[in-house]
């Protein structure tokens, strides 16, 4: 006779915002910036890192967007200095590199 219990429990899945479009999604979903006291910012794969974090999403506008304006900065609550600049241009798989000193990318069109 198999044993009558209560249902599994679901675990929950964290989820978190990315701080330029405002998506929620799962935390495995979105990237993790974390800005460590010695080291600056840097881009976090594990999520595990020691820090105040910050998240994006995959949209490389979203990417383009955090480096342009200082929405990424006042997250992390610190100035992005250019090395800081690029190690996120580096970490971002997508990156297409063409970004002008603007922010905005020259090959970019709005009819995707």
């Amino acid at each position: 006779m198999a044993k009558q219990g209560k249902p599994a429990k679901r675990r929950r899945v964290p989820q978190r915002t990315c701080v330029v479009c405002r998506s929620t999604a799962d935390k495995r979903g979105l990237t993790r910036l974390v800005r460590t006291p010695d080291e600056g910012v840097w881009v976090d794969p594990t999520g595990k890192r020691g820090g105040r974090g910050a998240y994006l999403c995959d949209d490389p506008a979203c990417w383009n967007r955090a480096l342009a304006v200082d929405v990424l900065a006042k997250a992390l609550r610190t100035t992005l200095t250019e090395s800081d600049r690029d190690r996120i241009r580096a970490a971002h798989p997508s990156w297409s590199g063409d970004t002008r000193e603007d922010g905005s990318n020259e090959g970019e069109s709005g009819g995707d």
